[in-house]
């Protein structure tokens, strides 16, 4: 909301007649929208009827911001309040912690700053009335505006910004975050609540898969899966550990329960183990507590894990003391675990375990007695008595990028394979889908054929590409699940999707949504390559040519990096609203706005948050969008091919894709672990993040957001992470548009792209290269190239000194 001089009525005793104020509520195609609730700033409700109407009174309560604005907002009950008569202002976050309390009176200012975007609450009280409203962001000041008229002392009004002529209201509908609007007073007014339609994602009624820490009266317990695991974590000679070896789909994953007595003032902690496949006799081991002299893979206590009689894929053991200190285990003990899947080769029954059978484990660090399962990383030099020799040490929490799904760090040397592991807090059930559909994920849609040796061919999955298609497999464009980036000149585009459309935005005749460049059988729609590079004061920008009719609207769109998808997903959209500022309401030229796309099954209106123009809604609506137009492999999400109107060759309808294969790839993708941020203690990395953040980085590219409480998994829940991104469309200037709408995005907006992990780029995709068509060699050209609603923060990024650049740059690479 704007900011406002405050009106302060001071004269006791006079009656206040405001005339009353006339809504119309209509959605985004006009038409009347009921059941919307709204009130002036604290006044009381009321709720539009099936024409849309309703008629507001300005009776309002206490106090609104003068600074930075309210983004949302709830009814205040009016208090009683004399003259002079104080009352108590309380402000907490959503937990009920306790963020500021104060006694005022009418017109006292209370400065207020606080970083949480998410929802706060203002409670009021005074002569024994108390009021509690929620806000979504309550700005940096805040005005009490109460007045009591003497012949009516249950009133109190509060006047928003009456030398204007405007009023400020607050509405709802269907459980969505509360807006603010600013509307002629005393007019009849008709605005457009369509934003108020959007159904959330996730809300109470969404089904929760279990909770992977749970309490007992006696015990913390903790479950989370794990893969089987070539050589050990820190052994950075053999570049052995993060990859996948043959058959990882096939038995090789399982689940592990710390049951942490110690917690609750017990003296042991218990490990359980539950395979796939039953373990070599002479190698069911568990190791614990790291030692690393003789080896960086040592430990302190190793044993022989044992057999459930009930059970014989259930192994277990008990563990009663630190065997790196040889004291009893106490409560913030750092105790490391690694164990192996040993597998028996044959059973007696003759079955035989396809591919290797010796493999090891991950390497996890367990905090005793309430932090749980943390990223690690490693302390002191290997050799060196004189240090830890490598010891396991928490990574501090705010270099967890991706809350507690955050990887620990990478010690085995293997710069393309950070962004393929499972979420650290990976839950049981989940790590064969994972694996499962990773598979998917790996293998070619038509020949079958995985994209890693000594896998076998998937018959499942041959020959359901195309007929049109742009490439063959999901890694054929995500490369070890990192970034694409461009080609060489008068390269095809075989990494990018480039969209078409009309002037519009809607499909072309001859070539539908996305140009396919690539057929099994017949004549493909139509080519593309890179042919050049324009020279635009020092940056460079890709010039394209086609075969085959050039389209007059199109969009080159290169694959970006996929991990901490699912924890995006899992941001309730409060959240993101509350960034929102489609008008630049508070003047400081970011006006951040969302898109608004229909489910592709039920046609309900959602945030779209993925896609480099936020187009889809969820993990599920991007993977099934990029398996139709990309790879021409239909799904019961998809069921339709890509086509033209005038098209008459673009393949069969209906699902070609089993629905499990699919919702496996979507979890694999949704479950993917971030890594920790790198260099958090790095002073120069420091004096980079806090340039990022006052040349105005932050503001679209917002550092940390808050899942919610209703994502089904249990990973992705109530994570705080680091992604810095808004999700929100922003306007980047000429330089950057290209000239295809999509949904409300024009062609100069784009959505705020994540920016963790960005630093690993060059490891994993084997050189740079940024922005949506990869135009950008380096960081600092990203930078460069930004316009628009950032034309300040680039100016100001273009003043730094050489040292100040290359320290956010730093900063960055530390992501």
């Amino acid at each position: 909301m704007k900011s406002r001089s405050a009106l302060f009525l001071m004269a006791l005793g006079v009656q206040l007649g405001w005339p009353a104020l006339t809504l119309k509520m209509v959605d985004g195609k006009n038409q009347p929208l009921s059941g919307v609730t709204c009130s002036v700033i604290g006044g009381a409700p009321s709720s539009s009827d099936a024409t849309g109407n309703l008629v507001l009174s300005k009776e309002a309560s206490s106090i609104r911001p003068t600074q930075g604005g309210v983004t949302g907002g709830a009814s205040l009950s009016r208090i009683p309040l004399a003259m002079g008569e104080k009352a108590t202002l309380t402000i907490l976050n959503v937990k009920g912690q306790k963020l500021l309390q104060r006694t005022l009176s009418l017109g006292d200012r209370i400065p207020f700053i606080h970083p949480d975007h998410g929802v706060l609450i203002v409670d009021i009280s005074a002569r024994g009335y108390s009021t509690r409203g929620h806000f979504a962001n309550l700005g940096k000041e805040m005005v009490f505006e109460g007045i009591s008229v003497a012949n009516d002392p249950a009133k109190v009004f509060a006047k928003t910004s009456a030398a204007s002529g405007m009023v400020s209201i607050v509405c709802s509908k269907s459980g969505m975050p509360s807006q603010v609007y600013q509307v002629q007073d005393g007019a009849t007014t008709t605005i457009d609540f369509s934003k108020l339609e959007l159904v959330p994602l996730f809300d109470g009624t969404t089904k929760l898969e279990p909770e992977t820490i749970t309490e007992t009266a006696t015990a913390l317990v903790t479950r989370f899966s794990d893969r089987a695991r070539d050589r050990h974590a820190r052994e950075d000679q053999f570049h052995a550990y993060d990859h996948y070896l043959a058959h990882y789909w096939d038995n090789r994953t399982a689940t592990l329960q710390i049951t942490d007595e110690v917690a609750k003032g017990g003296k042991k902690i218990r490990i359980d183990q539950w395979t796939l496949w039953p373990l070599d006799p002479k190698a069911r081991e568990f190791r614990a507590w790291y030692r690393g002299i003789g080896t960086v893979a040592e430990y302190n206590h190793n044993v022989s894990m044992d057999v459930d009689p009930n059970d014989p894929l259930h192994y277990f053991t008990e563990i009663t003391s630190n065997a790196r200190t040889g004291k009893p285990i106490a409560i913030g003990d750092n105790m490391e675990i690694e164990v192996s899947q040993f597998l028996q080769k044959t059973l007696a029954n003759g079955d035989t375990l396809e591919g290797r059978d010796n493999y090891y484990g991950t390497v996890f660090l367990y905090i005793v007695g309430g932090r749980g399962m943390v990223p690690w990383y490693p302390v002191g030099v290997f050799g060196d008595a004189n240090t830890e020799r490598e010891n396991s040490h928490p990574i501090p929490e705010e270099a967890w990028l991706g809350g507690r799904t955050t990887i620990h760090q990478q010690t085995s040397n293997e710069p393309e394979d950070p962004f393929m592991e499972l979420a650290t807090n990976m839950a049981p059930q989940n790590g064969q889908v994972f694996v499962h559909g990773r598979r998917v994920h790996h293998t070619n849609f038509i020949t079958g054929v995985h994209d890693e040796p000594g896998n076998p061919v998937w018959d499942t999955l041959k020959a359901k590409a195309g007929p049109n298609y742009v490439n063959t497999s999901c890694t054929a464009c995500h490369h070890k699940n990192g970034r694409a980036i461009a080609p060489a000149a008068g390269t095809a585009l075989n990494q990018f999707v480039v969209k078409v459309g009309d002037a519009a935005g809607a499909p072309l005749p001859n070539l539908g949504s996305v140009l396919q460049p690539s057929r099994v059988g017949g004549t493909a729609e139509g080519g593309v390559t890179l042919s050049g590079w324009t020279d635009v004061g020092g940056l460079r920008k890709p010039e394209y040519a086609f075969s085959g009719a050039k389209p007059s609207n199109y969009s080159p769109r290169i694959a970006p990096q996929l991990v901490g998808m699912g924890l995006l997903e899992a941001v309730p959209e409060a959240s993101i609203l509350a960034m929102a500022d489609p008008d630049d309401a508070d003047k400081d030229g970011i006006s951040g706005k969302m898109q608004v796309v229909n489910d592709y099954v039920t046609g309900q209106p959602h945030l779209g948050r993925f896609g480099w123009k936020a187009g889809k809604v969820d993990v599920t609506h991007q993977v099934a969008g990029a398996l139709n137009s990309d790879i021409g492999v239909m799904t019961s999400v998809y069921p339709d091919p890509d086509c033209g109107s005038a098209q008459t060759d673009c393949g069969a309808k209906g699902k070609e894709l089993a629905d499990e294969n699919l919702k496996n790839l979507v979890d694999y993708i949704s479950l993917l672990g971030v890594r920790a941020r790198r260099d958090w203690d790095d002073a120069t990395a420091k004096e980079g993040e806090a340039l990022f953040a006052s040349t105005g980085c932050a503001s679209c590219h917002t550092p940390t957001l808050k899942t919610g409480n209703y994502h089904p998994k249990a990973e992705l829940r109530n994570q705080t992470i680091h992604p810095f991104t808004d999700l929100l469309l922003h306007d980047m200037g000429p330089g950057l548009a290209d000239n295809l709408p999509e949904g409300a995005a024009t062609g100069s907006e784009w959505r705020t792209a994540p920016l963790w992990n960005i630093g690993w780029t060059a490891g994993v995709s084997g050189g740079e290269g940024y922005l949506h068509d990869g135009r950008a060699r380096t960081l600092k050209e990203a930078i460069l190239w930004h316009g628009g609603e950032a034309d300040a923060t680039t100016a100001k990024f273009k003043a730094l000194s050489a040292g100040q650049q290359d320290a956010l740059i730093k900063f960055l690479k530390s992501l």
